[in-house]
């Protein structure tokens, strides 16, 4: 099976949509990656449950109708027996497709993926991510994952044009907000500082987990704009997403300056640890 789509799988490599859809449009879809632990959406830290609250909420922003979920959940399960890493997307109603109820609903789409071949090298020795500035870089609505993405792969692309694995981008002060693909991570003067939510950035499923774990743990953790000034009292980046949990940055391209950082500092270790206890 190659796909899922419209409670039923799929063996084909392309996926059919009438020229008028709007997915295809103006890329209005809605969407969540997960990773799946032991080929189980029941794992912990698969975190079904966030996945699924992410897709309401937005459902609920947008008002579109719900997805048949019972269709949406057996096209995940299947999924996860094959694929590490399953993305859920949700397309418009298209008049046609109706839950098992007979309620009108939006669509799913479910493909799968495999992990990064370099994970584990990223993990342990870190990346190199610049920073990228710009109204173009910026995402629409970045507090839902919706597929208009195009900011953050341009600004992706502009950084692996200049050597980079990822691109951190910013706000029109210059302050941080996140990567193109997860939210930021940093440890300096004895606690965790991670940016605000405040509209900006994307609640990650992998950040909320790893507040909740390290507010837990007695751990401080600065929820505030990442200006200069912050920045500079940082002795340690890393990044997170469901994908590749948490990963170091060794380098940061900024200006006409490096700032480098050691991905083996004993926080990052620690950090990368407690989200694996799940």
């Amino acid at each position: 099976m190659s796909y899922w789509y419209c409670g039923h799988p799929q063996a084909a490599d392309t996926l059919a949509l009438n020229l008028s859809d709007p997915a295809l449009l103006y890329g209005a879809t809605l969407f969540t990656t997960l990773r799946v632990y032991d080929q189980s959406l029941d794992h912990p830290l698969t975190q079904w449950a966030a996945h699924q609250q992410r897709l309401r909420h937005s459902l609920d922003a947008f008002s579109w109708p719900q997805p048949c979920w019972e269709a949406l959940g057996q096209g995940a399960e299947t999924l996860a027996q094959q694929f590490p890493i399953v993305r859920i997307t949700l397309l418009p109603p298209d008049g046609q497709y109706r839950s098992r109820q007979g309620e009108l609903a939006s669509r799913e789409w479910i493909t799968g993926r495999e992990l990064p071949a370099d994970l584990a090298q990223r993990q342990q020795r870190g990346i190199v991510a610049q920073v990228v500035t710009g109204e173009i870089y910026g995402r629409s609505h970045p507090d839902h994952k919706t597929g208009n993405y195009l900011g953050a792969w341009a600004a992706l692309q502009a950084a692996k044009a200049a050597g980079a694995q990822e691109a951190i981008l910013t706000d029109a002060e210059g302050n941080w907000l996140e990567t193109s693909t997860g939210n930021l991570w940093g440890w300096g003067q004895g606690c965790w500082w991670t940016p605000p939510t405040a509209g900006q950035i994307l609640p990650g499923v992998v950040r909320s987990h790893l507040l909740a774990a390290l507010t837990t743990a007695g751990e401080t953790v600065q929820q505030v704009p990442w200006d200069s000034a912050v920045i500079d009292r940082l002795e340690a980046v890393a990044y997170s997403n469901c994908g590749v949990e948490v990963v170091p940055c060794r380098t940061i391209l900024r200006r006409n300056t490096k700032l480098g950082y050691g991905p083996n500092h004993p926080q990052i270790r620690a950090l990368q640890q407690l989200y694996a206890k799940a």
